[in-house]
């Protein structure tokens, strides 16, 4: 059996909710641009699924005794703010640019970022977050497909 530095399991999963802040607000700048109604049924069920993962990361955070972030952090608030005039205006190209910000940040980056220091039930955690994510890109595949 290994020891974990709580501290820096507190640090990982405050990164990794970071990282969900960013995806709650790129799907609301998706939201936004959206007129087909049933897709944008869908964005928002995809971002609620992100938000209840911030509560269960927060929460997770708080059981550790560390103080959960409340918002993407700086870096994470400029490339949001740039990328809402990024976010074409089609139907299709909105859900590609959800389709890319979904695999490529909130799938690659999330299991790159949390490699190493979890303990176990922050790690299961995640890990049911990713599987979450992945239904999500295999959903807006089908969409665009």
């Amino acid at each position: 059996m290994f020891i974990v530095d709580v501290n820096k399991v507190i640090n990982t999963l405050n990164n990794f909710l970071k990282g969900q802040y960013m995806g709650i607000h790129a799907y609301e700048h998706h939201i936004q641009k959206l007129t087909d109604p049933n897709i944008k049924n869908e964005f928002q069920r995809i971002q609620q699924d992100h938000k209840d993962h911030a509560l269960k990361v927060a929460e997770r955070i708080q059981n550790l005794g560390g103080t959960p972030v409340d918002d993407e952090g700086l870096i994470g608030s400029v490339q949001g703010f740039f990328g809402q005039f990024m976010i074409p205006d089609s139907t299709d190209g909105i859900i590609q640019s959800a389709l890319k910000g979904e695999d490529h940040y909130g799938i690659q980056v999330s299991e790159e970022m949390v490699k190493g220091d979890l303990d176990i039930e922050s790690r299961q955690l995640i890990e049911e977050i990713l599987d979450k994510d992945r239904e999500h890109v295999n959903f807006l595949n089908r969409l665009v497909h």
